[in-house]
C-alpha cells in the first residue's frame, strides 16, 4: 500500500495530540479508524513510530519522519490553497495591453475596484499603440486588450465606448476663438502634426491637410508637448484630452459620426483563467461615460 497524504496527516495529528482520542476528534474520525490508519502507515514503513503502548513519545525514526511529513504536508496544503485561490480568481496573473489614453484615464478606477475584490491577483499592464496590441494578442502576450481594433481571429470583442474627434491647439490659438464657424479649409495654412489616430477621419476635405503634415508623432505626451510649443495643431479623440492642462483647447468636429471606438478583446471566456475572466467582467461592468 502506498503512503497517502491522509496517513501523514493522521500520524502528525497523533504525534501532536499525544493520544488517539484527541487526534480522532481533530481529524473528525473515530479512534479505531485513526488507529487502523496509523497501523497501516507503520506496516508500510516496517517499524514502529511510537514507543510501545504510548502515543505521547515518538521513536527515533518517528521523530525523523515527523519532520519530513510536516514539510510535505505544509507544501501540499500550500499547493491546494493556491489551486483553490486560482479557481476562485483570488490569485493569479493577468496581462493587460491597452492604449495610453485608456491606461491613463480609465484603468486606475477599474483596477482599484478589481484590487479591492481580488487583492492577491497580479496585474501586468502595458500601454502601447493599437497595432502593437494586436501583435500582443496574436502572440499570446496579452490576456485582455483594450484598443481600437477590428475583429481578431479567436477573440471575443466587446465595445466599451466611442468618443468624438476634435482639433487640439493652444487655448489662445485663433482657431479656438470661433471654431464653430470654421471648416477644414481654415486649417489649410496652419501647420498640422499627424498622429496614428488620424486615419479614423475619412472626410475627403481632411486628406490634403494630413498629406501636408511635416511631423508625424505617435506618443500622445510628445504630441501635446509639440502643440504647446507652437509647432502646429493636431487631431485627437476626446478621451486623450481628459485631465490635460488648461492651456490646450479641444475643438470638436462638426461631423459627430467621426468617432474612435475602444473595444475589449479577449479569448473566449472558457479559455481564460478565472482571474482574467473576473477582470474582464469588472471592465465590462464599469460605466464609461463620455460627453456627447
Amino acid at each position: 500500500m502506498a503512503i497517502k497524504i491522509d496517513m501523514l496527516r493522521c500520524f502528525l495529528t497523533v504525534a501532536e495530540r499525544g493520544n488517539l482520542a484527541d487526534a480522532a476528534g481533530a481529524l473528525g474520525r473515530t479512534p479505531s479508524a485513526v488507529s487502523m490508519m496509523l497501523r497501516q502507515f507503520e506496516d508500510h514503513i516496517g517499524a514502529p513510530l511510537f514507543e510501545a503502548g504510548r502515543k505521547s513519545r515518538l521513536t527515533r525514526l518517528g521523530e525523523l519522519i515527523r519532520v519530513e511529513a510536516g514539510r510535505e504536508l505544509a507544501h501540499f496544503d500550500s499547493t491546494i490553497a493556491a489551486i483553490e485561490g486560482l479557481s476562485r480568481a483570488e490569485a493569479g496573473h493577468v496581462r493587460l495591453s491597452v492604449t495610453p489614453s485608456v491606461a491613463q484615464i480609465l484603468m486606475p478606477t477599474i483596477l482599484h475596484r478589481f484590487a479591492q475584490d481580488h487583492p492577491l491577483v497580479r496585474i501586468n499592464m502595458r500601454d502601447t499603440d493599437s497595432a502593437t496590441i494586436a501583435h500582443d494578442l496574436a502572440a499570446g502576450r496579452a490576456d485582455i486588450a483594450l484598443a481600437s481594433l477590428g475583429p481578431q481571429t479567436g477573440c471575443d470583442r466587446h465595445l466599451l465606448f466611442a468618443d468624438r474627434f476634435g482639433v487640439v491647439c493652444p487655448s489662445d490659438h485663433p482657431l479656438a476663438a470661433d471654431w464653430d464657424a470654421l471648416t477644414w479649409a481654415d486649417l489649410t495654412d496652419i501647420p498640422f502634426i499627424a498622429n496614428g489616430l488620424c486615419h479614423y477621419v475619412t472626410d475627403p476635405d481632411f486628406r490634403p491637410i494630413l498629406d501636408r503634415a511635416k511631423l508625424n508623432v505617435s506618443g500622445t505626451a510628445a504630441l501635446l508637448s509639440l502643440v504647446r510649443a507652437g509647432m502646429g495643431v493636431t487631431l485627437l479623440p476626446e478621451l486623450t484630452m481628459r485631465d490635460t492642462m488648461a492651456d490646450l483647447a479641444f475643438l470638436p468636429l462638426a461631423d459627430a459620426t467621426i468617432r474612435r471606438e475602444i473595444w475589449m478583446l479577449t479569448p473566449p471566456e472558457t479559455e481564460m483563467t478565472p482571474a482574467a475572466a473576473a477582470l474582464a467582467r469588472t471592465i465590462r461592468a464599469q460605466e464609461i461615460s463620455l460627453i456627447h
